[in-house]
């Protein structure tokens, strides 16, 4: 079987490759690490899946997945990503995703979503069914302790420097985490994230 994988994160490509290889579903999954390196395999490469991140550094996830689905329509793409916000699972499902896995799925779960996807089905894990029944978390995206630092911060209305110097971090550190919550949010902008937390008194 012929699949891609897209992620940014070497050792995380990495072990999918490894897992893959030993299930004896595709002993040699090329890796792009960037949107564009999606697209441009794509011009060359036609996959049957696609494990797609949804946090790459050039796109979001959400719209590489509707530009994948409307050029190549017969190609299968699974999310697998560390993002449990129910905004995010929807819109990945909106734009024709087969699948959503956390990083954390196991083996089987993996194998799982594959094959559904291969018999055109759609493959929610137990944690993602569980997230869209609103069972957990109502919803919202699931922050780390450093992005709620931060949220906290931009909601006082500091800039990337500032909330760089309160935190001790670089100030491309800062804008990283900022595009990430507005991600994870679903927000189109940083008034309407802070909004949204605080109607859900995040902050």
């Amino acid at each position: 079987m012929d699949l891609l994988i897209v992620e940014d994160h070497p050792i995380v490509a990495e072990g999918l490759q490894k897992l893959l290889a030993e299930e004896g579903i595709c002993n040699n999954c090329p890796v792009a690490y960037t949107g564009k390196e999606c697209i441009d395999t794509l011009k060359i490469f036609t996959p049957e899946v696609i494990f797609l991140d949804i946090n790459l550094p050039d796109i979001s996830g959400i719209d590489l997945c509707k530009q994948i689905r409307s050029r190549y329509p017969k190609i299968k793409v699974i999310a697998l990503t560390s993002f449990a916000s129910k905004v995010i699972i929807q819109k990945m499902l909106e734009n024709g995703a087969s699948g959503y896995l956390l990083k954390n799925a196991d083996r089987d779960e993996i194998i799982a979503a594959i094959k559904e996807a291969m018999n055109e089905k759609i493959y929610l894990s137990s944690a993602i069914k569980d997230i869209l029944e609103n069972k957990t978390n109502n919803g919202l995206p699931m922050l780390t302790n450093r992005e709620l630092e931060v949220l906290k911060l931009i909601a006082e209305g500091l800039t990337n420097n500032e909330i760089a110097e309160r935190m001790f971090i670089s100030p491309l550190t800062v804008d990283s985490h900022r595009k990430n919550l507005l991600v994870k949010f679903g927000a189109r902008n940083t008034a309407s994230m802070v909004r949204i937390a605080i109607t859900h008194q995040l902050i």
